[in-house]
């Protein structure tokens, strides 16, 4: 709560790299409607992408992983978990759709942040009882060698701190004290330093960020994986959160490299939903016609490095944007997640031009 409290007390200036993201995301804002009224079929599949990438990016974040040929199982939901790591990643699934369907229903409250980590940590944990001992999160490397990357507050402030965040959460949005995305960083950073209940604070923290965005009206988390963008940057997530919480406990921290990340992590999303979204983006180049080409000469399964290694000079990114896009025309099944996902060519049976990333 030491940010918001910053915030309360007035900002005297904001940097300007702060701004212009600002006047970024609210360019995006702006265009958010037109973008992702264009193609049903191609958001439909978006979402679907989107919920499993951010459900294994973010449980990864938090150490929990289960391999790649049981994500499918767990996601669909049909059948029996076998053990806490696959509870704790269905249990983000159906997290997220909760917030897909009811975001604006449901603000942020002690008892919605119980849920999340109920749900998150499957039956395992009771896991709505506060930390009973104090501890820091701690990276650790080959050998001995350890690093505090930022310190809890004491047991003896749970659920005091979290009450007191809250209300100076909505304090802040109601009163305009700042930008309501710089609260929202800002809110998100104090959860992290709180992380006042026993057991996945880190997907939990994840989960109130989503769930803030639509509630501000930035709607890229439904189609683009946050989740999965924060995995791709963890470092510069960690280093930002190591800098702006030194000094927090005594509010003498500064807030602005993690709002920084957080903002640089939303102009990401837009940046490649718009991307997805752009309908002169057809299909053309000779870039894209090779690798779409050798998509369809691939028999059985296949992976991302695959093309990678036939298609010279054509980018992760840009690979991946191309399957899903042939997804969408049925001409591609996708199973997993990430660079060890497996791809299954189907043949075409779409004529329609097929939608794909621009060519950068």
């Amino acid at each position: 709560m030491m940010t918001l409290k910053q915030f309360a007390t007035g900002v005297e200036a904001i940097p300007a790299a702060i701004s212009w993201s600002l006047a970024d995301l609210g360019e995006a804002r702006g265009k958010q409607d037109s973008v992702t009224v264009s193609s049903a079929k191609v958001l439909r599949v978006l979402q679907e992408q989107t919920l499993m990438e951010s459900a294994v990016s973010s449980s990864r974040l938090d150490g929990v992983e289960i391999p790649q040929e049981c994500i499918g199982r767990v996601m669909c939901g049909s059948s029996p978990l076998k053990n806490r790591n696959e509870e704790a990643i269905r249990g983000y699934c159906n997290a997220l759709e909760l917030i897909h369907q009811y975001a604006t229903m449901n603000p942020v409250s002690e008892e919605l942040i119980q849920l999340f980590h109920r749900i998150c940590s499957g039956e395992i944990l009771a896991v709505d009882q506060y930390i009973i001992k104090d501890g820091n999160i701690i990276s650790k490397y080959p050998g001995s060698q350890r690093r505090i990357r930022y310190k809890k507050v004491s047991v003896a402030q749970p659920p005091e701190s979290l009450l007191q965040l809250i209300q100076l959460w909505r304090n802040c949005i109601q009163e305009r004290w700042v930008h309501p995305l710089i609260a929202l960083a800002g809110f998100n950073l104090d959860y992290i330093c709180v992380c006042s209940l026993q057991n996945a604070n880190g997907r939990v923290s994840r989960l109130l960020l989503l769930l803030q965005l639509y509630q501000l009206g930035y709607e890229a988390g439904r189609y683009i994986s946050i989740e999965r963008l924060m995995e791709q940057n963890k470092e510069r997530f960690y280093e930002t959160l190591e800098l702006s919480s030194r000094g927090w406990h005594e509010g003498q921290h500064d807030p602005w490299p993690y709002i920084n990340y957080v903002l640089f992590i939303l102009r990401a999303a837009y940046k490649e939903l718009e991307e997805c979204m752009d309908q002169t983006a057809l299909l053309r180049g000779e870039k894209s016609d090779g690798v779409v080409q050798a998509i369809r000469r691939q028999a059985g399964s296949f992976r991302i490095a695959d093309i990678r290694r036939i298609s010279p000079g054509v980018g992760y990114e840009r690979i991946r944007q191309i399957l899903v896009a042939m997804k969408v025309r049925q001409e591609v099944d996708i199973e997993g997640h990430g660079s060890t996902a497996c791809y299954r060519y189907l043949g075409n049976t779409n004529s329609d031009s097929l939608l794909i990333r621009r060519e950068q």
